[in-house]
């Protein structure tokens, strides 16, 4: 198969970011398959390209992928009409590259929930067979988080994501809760999958140099975020506990904040306020350099607001990072993940806005390391059981696969493909 694959966050190992898509394009051409990824850039990733842009986008070969890079850039930090400018310029132009591209299959992942839009193109204006992969659940997430409340854009965002998964042949949702969400859109169950987030083992297992910022004693008990420090991330839960944790004169307990967001000057700001000494930033880690911090963190924390659309409806890659690492897991919400790390006692599970059961699982995790180590085997063991990383992507592109030959298979036999189902 000839895969075009869009995915406006695109980004390779050497870059901060989610892999997944780079680990499904490899996948891919593992198989026999080529692939076409078309991508933006983004503060922090990187695709690969590093030649200057012609008519606003650059194209070359990256480890396999044909890479098509619009030159959109984007952050975390950006503002709400920002980033909406920014996701529609990405869809639109990525619309006409669905037009004239030569291809057999569309993949489209989200966020934003404007990257199915090529994808409904292809579908309809050239007859493709089309996977969409889900994400978050849009407009859900963001109506429920309180980022978007106009009636009118909720429900555009409704249409187009009615119009995304019925234009689809088939679906990929990352969570049981996503999941969910697409089959009530009226979605059969028999053309969705659940492919979540996976853990890179070989990355996190790899032979590194253990490493910690000079502000951080190596007597210290280290507990890492790695991810983006925005509304959806809530870290003003881990400040609460620094507070709490400064209040019982703990300072062998340290709070490494690692990555960027709209949030994060603020936090900053917070830090220095409430002379929070206990709180160190750290700019964004590529993958191999984040695998050697692992190997000197003592647990890592999965870090949400407290949005009860989050329990079930997301799939963050940090958790599965942690686990991969061999590190046992703090977790703020309810939810899959908070029942699986019961489930398997691969970490702590405490309620959402609780600074002080934050700070005794911090205190208990530091005063067992032996209970934590163990904590950590099993989280690796789940790892390796549940989320291999190389085993989802033989799922994934077994998925693709299935539905191009079926696809085939219809068009052999004068069956129709364009009809809503």
């Amino acid at each position: 198969m000839k895969v075009l694959y869009f995915h406006q966050h695109f980004v390779t190992p050497m870059g901060a970011g989610a892999t997944r898509s780079y680990a499904m394009a490899q996948k891919l051409i593992q198989r026999g398959h080529s692939v076409t990824m078309v991508c933006g850039n983004f503060q922090g990733g990187t695709t690969g390209l590093s030649g200057e842009f012609f008519k606003g986008f650059r194209r070359g070969l990256v480890d396999g992928i044909d890479v098509i890079e619009l030159e959109l850039q984007y952050s975390n930090s950006d503002g709400f009409m920002k980033r909406g400018r920014t996701f529609f310029s990405f869809a639109i132009r990525s619309a006409r590259i669905a037009l004239g591209e030569s291809y057999d299959i569309v993949f489209a992942t989200t966020t934003p929930l404007t990257a199915g839009i090529p994808g409904i193109f292809a579908r309809w204006l050239r007859r493709k067979p089309f996977v969409f992969e889900v994400r978050d659940l849009w407009p859900e997430l963001p109506k429920a988080m309180g980022v978007i409340s106009n009636p009118i854009i909720l429900w555009a965002m409704g249409i187009l994501e009615w119009l995304s998964y019925h234009s689809a042949n088939r679906l990929i949702g990352l969570s049981p809760g996503i999941v969910s969400g697409i089959r009530a859109r009226g979605i059969e169950a028999e053309r969705i999958i659940m492919v979540p987030n996976g853990c890179d083992l070989d990355i996190f297992s790899a032979d590194v140099d253990p490493w910690r910022p000079d502000s951080i004693l190596p007597t210290d008990f280290m507990a890492v975020f790695a991810g983006t420090h925005g509304i959806a991330n809530g870290l003003d839960a881990v400040l609460d506990a620094a507070v709490e944790l400064k209040i019982r004169e703990r300072s062998d307990i340290k709070f490494l904040l690692i990555g960027n967001g709209k949030l994060k000057q603020t936090l900053q700001a917070r830090v220095q306020r409430e002379r929070l000494n206990n709180v160190v930033f750290h700019e964004p880690v590529i993958k191999n350099k984040l695998a050697g911090l692992m190997l000197s963190t003592d647990l890592g924390m999965q870090i949400l607001a407290n949005v009860p659309a989050f329990y079930y409806g997301t799939s963050p890659n940090k958790f599965f990072d942690y686990i991969a690492a061999g590190l046992p897991v703090l977790n703020n919400y309810p939810g899959w993940l908070a029942d699986m790390i019961i489930s398997t006692d691969c970490g702590f599970s405490i309620p959402p806005d609780d600074p002080v059961s934050f700070a005794d699982s911090l205190e208990e995790a530091a005063g067992d390391k032996e209970r934590l180590n163990k904590m950590g085997e099993n989280g690796l063991e789940l790892a390796r059981r549940e989320f291999d990383r190389e085993k989802l992507s033989e799922q994934f592109v077994d998925w693709l696969e299935s539905t191009f030959c079926n696809w085939l298979i219809d068009r052999k036999h004068g069956k129709s493909t364009e009809d809503f189902k």
